[in-house]
């Protein structure tokens, strides 16, 4: 087993050949050094992890990318360790994502629906929490309710992974941040739009982006605004890190300037019944060309999939600045972050600079 703490020098100079993974990583922020300690630490949130923190995990899993899947190197990281999948609700992405993932550092996960557990039915959440702690070395929970995984956290003594739930969406925005960190080569100085519903991808972008040093410009519809909570916290989070927010109804107000186009989804699992509501309220919420014009000249798109054509239309969606299948395949390797959570010992090789 590791020490139960990660000491990650920065200033050697970069040694990858992959363009894109390697160049310019310095961008992600001026620390010399990194002292970063996740040794047994749950994620449900990016509200509770630090900017080096975030800087640490998107680096973890650029050079798990650049040594898998660019060199070729096997690397059974998890060799003997189990993974528990709790899925309430189905998904493509989270689910082939979690299972090659762990596969590949030699981890075995168990695919597990509310069909084969008796979850928050016949036997309690917390007591479910027990029982995989006593037989797995980690939980990634797919949820409707955001307080199902707070209940398991406080009887589970193993790792809780949040792969979705009402309120955060955590793994999808570190697999943002690192195409995002692929593509423009740093993150710092970027400016995201959302322009979409207030959801929980969303409330993961606003927990997060002020730490790397992107700039934050929201358009939702009214009604629809996202978590005055969060919106208050990324209100501060802005103040201290030195960064824009920006709350309107105006899409194109949003859009001016962006660097990155962000939407999802109007109506996730559960709200189908509020459908033609939705639609009505959503009317002018499409990304498109037209869209695009206000953006910077390097804009490009981002959607965590699956997409529907009213929020996004082909010419967008299908275009060269679209990077929605190269962010679909990151998710294989942010969600191989689960071993930092357990403490297992890792060294990237890719160096910071």
């Amino acid at each position: 087993l590791s020490p139960s703490y990660f000491h990650v020098v920065v200033g050697a100079k970069m040694k990858c050949s992959n363009e894109g993974i390697g160049r310019h990583f310095n961008r992600y922020g001026p620390p010399a050094q990194m002292n970063v300690n996740l040794r047994g630490r749950d994620l449900l949130t990016l509200q509770n992890y630090t900017a080096d923190e975030l800087k640490y995990l998107l680096w973890m899993a650029a050079d798990l990318k650049q040594r898998i899947n660019h060199k070729r190197e096997y690397l059974p990281l998890m060799q003997g360790k189990s993974l528990a999948m709790i899925f309430e609700k189905r998904s493509t992405r989270t689910r082939l994502s979690a299972e090659i993932g762990f596969a590949l550092l030699g981890g075995h996960p168990s695919f597990l629906t509310t069909q084969d557990i008796h979850l928050g039915t016949n036997e309690s959440l917390t007591d479910t929490a027990r029982v995989l702690s006593s037989m797995t070395n980690a939980i990634l929970a797919r949820v409707y309710k955001h307080n199902d995984l707070d209940l398991m956290t406080k009887q589970a003594t193993i790792p809780i992974i949040n792969g979705l739930s009402d309120l955060y969406h955590p793994l999808q925005i570190l697999a943002d941040y690192l195409t995002l960190q692929e593509h423009y080569g740093g993150l710092n100085g970027l400016t995201i739009t959302w322009i979409g519903d207030g959801n929980n991808v969303l409330h993961s972008i606003m927990m997060s982006a002020a730490k790397l040093g992107m700039h934050l410009r929201i358009a939702t519809p009214k009604g629809f605004e996202p978590d005055l909570k969060i919106t208050k916290i990324t209100e501060q989070f802005s103040k201290e890190y030195g960064t824009k927010l920006l709350l309107t109804t105006d899409p194109l107000e949003a859009a001016d300037g962006a660097n990155v186009l962000v939407t999802d989804t109007w109506i996730s699992m559960g709200q189908e019944e509020e459908k033609k509501e939705r639609l009505k309220a959503f009317q002018g919420y499409q990304i498109t060309m037209q869209t695009a014009k206000s953006a910077a000249s390097n804009w490009t798109f981002l959607h965590c999939l699956p997409r529907k054509p009213e929020e996004v239309d082909d010419e967008v969606f299908y275009s060269p600045q679209s990077l929605v299948f190269q962010e679909a395949e990151n998710r294989k390797w942010t969600i191989m972050l689960v071993k930092t959570f357990r403490g297992e010992k890792y060294s990237p090789e890719m160096a910071l600079s």
